[in-house]
C-alpha cells in the first residue's frame, strides 16, 4: 500500500505549474488547488448542504462577500439552494450595503471581521440601524472569530448568525457549528481529521493539547492520496472539541494557525516571501511583522531595522520597502522603519498580538 502524501500549502504552489484543470489560486499565487469537474461540483455540493444545514433555503437571497477564489464558488452553491445568490467581493461597505438593499438580501456570507467592520460601519459613518438590512442569516468563514462574536452580531441584526469552517484551498465548505461553544460537524465522513504538529500521523486516539486540522480528500481527481495540511491548529482539550475523535463530529473548531504563513484578513500570508523580498534591499538587516485585531479588523504593520544610519530617513528606501510589500499580497500592510540600527543582521519576526500564530515552526510548538 502506498503511503499517503502529505501537502502544506508550498507544495501546492510547487506543482502548480504541473496541475490541470480549473485551478483554484489564492490572491498571493501561494497555493494552486486543481478542481476537476466532479471535485468542483463536490466542493459546491458541500458548500449548499452546509448553507442548508445553517438554515438556508428557497426563501432567502444570498450575497457572498468573500474574495476569490472563495466568493464564486460560494456564490454558485448558494444559487442551488436559496432563491438569488451574488458574488460581490469583500471590499467597500458602502458598495455592500447598496448591494444587500438593491438585490433584496436576506442572508450575508463574510468573514468574522468582515461583518464586524459591517456592524460598526452601519452605526458610526451610515446611522443605520442593522435591522433595516433585513437579514435572517449571516454566515460566518474564513478566518478566527473574535469571543462572542457570533452571539453580539446575532443580537444586532436579529439574524441566524452560524459559522462555518471551509477549506483554506478552494474555500468549499467542510463543516459547521451553530455556536462558538459547539464542536464542527463535518458535512462528510472521513475529510477532516486531527494530526500530530511535527510527525505525519493522525490522531485516531482521544487527543489532547494542540493538533493540527488536516484535510483527506478521498476522491479527488488529483489530490485523492494526499493529506493537506491546512496550517490550523485546534486545542483538542477545549471544552468545545467533544468526542474530538479524528473525521468523526465533534471537532473542535480552529483556535490557532502555525507555520510559515499567516491568515489576517481572511488571507494566508507567507513570511518567507516577505523574507525574501526584503532580502534584495541593500541596508534591511531585520524586519519584524506585528498583527492585531484592535477594532474589528485585523491590522499588520512591517517594521524595518536598517544596518546603517543614513537609511533610516531616506523616504526611497522606506518607498522601496512599500512597493515590495505591496508587490506581495492584496492585505493592506503598513510599514515603519526602526528609529535604532543593527549592524548585524537578524532572523524576521512575527508577532502576533492577537494570539493566534503559535509559531513558524511545527517542532517548537509544545
Amino acid at each position: 500500500m502506498t503511503a499517503a502524501r502529505w501537502l502544506t500549502r508550498d507544495d501546492l504552489r510547487a506543482g502548480a505549474r504541473s496541475a490541470t484543470g480549473l485551478l483554484l489560486v489564492a490572491p498571493d499565487a501561494s497555493s494552486a488547488f486543481p478542481l476537476g469537474s466532479g471535485d468542483r461540483a463536490e466542493a459546491e455540493g458541500l458548500t449548499g448542504a452546509a448553507l442548508r444545514a445553517v438554515g438556508v433555503d428557497g426563501r432567502d437571497r444570498v450575497v457572498v462577500a468573500l474574495a476569490e477564489p472563495m466568493g464564486a464558488l460560494w456564490a454558485a452553491a448558494a444559487a442551488d439552494v436559496a432563491s438569488a445568490a451574488a458574488s460581490v467581493g469583500p471590499r467597500g461597505r458602502m458598495r455592500l450595503i447598496h448591494a444587500l438593499s438593491a438585490l433584496g438580501a436576506t442572508t450575508l456570507v463574510a468573514t468574522p471581521t468582515g461583518a464586524m467592520d459591517l456592524l460598526a460601519r452601519l452605526h458610526l459613518e451610515f446611522l443605520l440601524d442593522p435591522l433595516e438590512l433585513g437579514l435572517r442569516h449571516i454566515v460566518l468563514t474564513g478566518e478566527i472569530a473574535s469571543k462572542r462574536t457570533l452571539r453580539h452580531l446575532a443580537g444586532e441584526f436579529d439574524a441566524h448568525v452560524t459559522e462555518v469552517y471551509a477549506n483554506p484551498f478552494s474555500g468549499g465548505a467542510l463543516a459547521w457549528r451553530a455556536a462558538e461553544n459547539d464542536p464542527l460537524t463535518p458535512l462528510a465522513d472521513g475529510v477532516l481529521h486531527l494530526a500530530s504538529l511535527t510527525k505525519d500521523v493522525l490522531r485516531h486516539s482521544e487527543p489532547s493539547g494542540v493538533a493540527e486540522l488536516v484535510i483527506t480528500p478521498h476522491g479527488h481527481s488529483a489530490l485523492g492520496d494526499a493529506v493537506l495540511r491546512t496550517g490550523q491548529v485546534v486545542r483538542a482539550d477545549s471544552p468545545a472539541s467533544g468526542d474530538a475523535r479524528a473525521g468523526e463530529p465533534g471537532l473542535p473548531a480552529p483556535a490557532h494557525t502555525v507555520g510559515e504563513y499567516v491568515l489576517v484578513r481572511g488571507v494566508w500570508l507567507s513570511l518567507p516571501r516577505i523574507d525574501k523580498a526584503l532580502a534584495k534591499i541593500d541596508g534591511v538587516s531585520r524586519w519584524e511583522l506585528s498583527i492585531s485585531r484592535p477594532g474589528t479588523l485585523d491590522a499588520a504593520v512591517l517594521t524595518v531595522t536598517f544596518s546603517r544610519e543614513s537609511l533610516v530617513r531616506n523616504p526611497m528606501w522606506r518607498g522601496r520597502i512599500q512597493q515590495a510589500i505591496q508587490g506581495l499580497t492584496p492585505i493592506s500592510i503598513g510599514v515603519e522603519i526602526a528609529p535604532d540600527i543593527a549592524e548585524a543582521p537578524g532572523p524576521g519576526v512575527l508577532t502576533d498580538l492577537r494570539g493566534h500564530h503559535l509559531g513558524r515552526d511545527r517542532a517548537l510548538i509544545v
